[in-house]
């Protein structure tokens, strides 16, 4: 910083600056009212994914674990459009009346907890409204009652808990068609997964939607206790995905893996018997930069009961790579069988196992059915209770969840899943799967 700065000068370059200069700022160099306005610069403060996007936009879907900080965040955003836009309308909305007024405006993060001294708004609590000095209206409203935001128009939203609203895809469509004043309409969303994914899903498929995350443990000013309690209880569940981490953990409709199947077949403490045959099942990437090389470990005990032990998985690696990690993971788990997809390369596939020292049988399984036909008598065994997950498996997780006997809904190849249930045939003795209806 070269020559000399106002207090003021100071306090923008130290707001809008790099982080590493505003923790080695001198506050003394500062003025008794700068410092207290500093006190209450959002900016200063703000964390990294609690920044508005940069650019065009009309949606920013803030989708983060409990705790990250979403409603400051929210509070912070509708207290700057009511600073910068004089007189404009702002539309609230919570899972609920209550909540929207409980959280959103008084809640230790909410509106009145964040605005500076002098900006605080005025609650009118008949109409439900916040009048703020600027001459800006925020209205609230409920995520349960889709049919109140019919008509009323806005130039600003703030929708909270979005994933958990009970009259959600209404009231968010009514709240988008409301949002017609101004030349550039905007909505912040705050939420963690809940009982919306589709339209979560939806929301962040639509053009002009920026979609950011962060997890619980992003955030410091928690206690350490809690983090430390919060990871060992849920770390790699459903629960801890969509809570802690923000993850989306949704299921395709009609798919041959639920969650509640994923959670069931879980082996956990329970006694399966001891492992007497190893089957690593792979699945090659069609090209080193595409999709990714499925690796996945099965196991089959002395009980005739089948588990998935090991995704090692692996993306953006040459034949030569991934081939080297089906390799390693054959002498770590004392693999008896590497099956292959033949359909990518076949003979080259095994080419390049062979010259990895792959010192074991591999045999090529060629793909004459769908994906769905292929894995749909090993989601039997997982419904029979004879297969199930020896751990946690976040990837193929998803994959499973997005397969139906239709085929693969999800994004890309599930090439994870396609692994596992090469292995699982295998280990099963099962003949390949042909198209046909499923027993009862």
């Amino acid at each position: 910083m070269d020559g000399k700065m106002s207090p003021r000068e100071t306090l923008r370059y130290l707001a809008n600056g790099p982080r590493w200069l505003r923790d080695r700022m001198p506050l003394d160099y500062l003025s008794k009212a700068d410092r207290r306005a500093l006190g209450w610069s959002w900016t200063v403060f703000e964390r990294e994914g609690q920044e508005p996007p940069e650019g065009d936009w009309s949606i920013w879907l803030l989708q983060a674990g409990r705790g990250f900080g979403k409603t400051r965040v929210g509070s912070e955003w509708v207290l700057s459009q009511a600073r910068t836009y004089p007189g404009c309308r702002i539309a609230l909305a919570g899972a609920t009346i209550e909540e929207a007024r409980r959280i959103m405006v008084e809640g230790e993060s909410g509106i009145l907890a964040c605005a500076p001294p002098g900006e605080e708004p005025r609650c009118i609590a008949s109409r439900n409204e916040l009048l703020f000095k600027s001459g800006a209206i925020a209205t609230l409203y409920s995520g349960a009652s889709g049919e109140a935001l019919r008509g009323p128009q806005h130039q600003f939203a703030w929708a909270d808990e979005l994933g958990k609203w009970a009259d959600g895809p209404n009231a968010w469509s009514n709240l988008q068609l409301g949002l017609r004043l101004g030349e550039a309409p905007r909505s912040v969303v705050t939420t963690t997964p809940g009982n919306n994914d589709p339209l979560l899903v939806a929301i962040a498929a639509q053009a002009g939607t920026v979609t950011t995350g962060g997890r619980s443990r992003d955030n410091l000013d928690l206690p350490q206790a809690w983090h430390q309690r919060m990871e060992a209880l849920y770390r790699g569940t459903r629960l801890g995905r969509r809570e802690l981490d923000g993850e989306l953990t949704s299921e395709a409709e009609g798919a041959l893996w639920s969650r509640d199947l994923i959670e069931k077949s879980r082996i956990g403490s329970q006694d399966w018997g001891a492992v007497v045959r190893v089957v690593i099942g792979v699945d090659p990437p069609a090209t080193s930069t595409g999709d990714a090389c499925g690796i996945v470990v099965c196991g089959r005990t002395d009980e005739k009961r089948l588990m998935v032990l090991a995704d090692l998985s692996c993306r953006g690696q040459s034949p030569a790579g991934w081939a080297a990690k089906v390799a390693e993971a054959a002498a770590a788990w004392a693999a008896d069988l590497v099956v292959v997809e033949a359909n990518n390369g076949g003979d080259m596939v095994l080419q390049v196992l062979t010259q990895a020292d792959v010192n074991l049988p591999m045999r090529k399984a060629n793909a004459s059915t769908g994906k769905g036909a292929r894995a749909e008598p090993i989601a039997v065994l997982f419904e029979n209770g004879r297969a199930g997950l020896a751990g946690m498996f976040p990837e193929l997780e998803d994959e499973l969840c997005q397969l139906t006997a239709a085929g693969f809904v999800g994004k890309g190849s599930p090439d994870r899943a396609d692994a596992m249930v090469w292995a699982l045939h295998e280990l099963s003795g099962r003949p390949k799967a042909k198209p046909g209806l499923r027993g009862f």
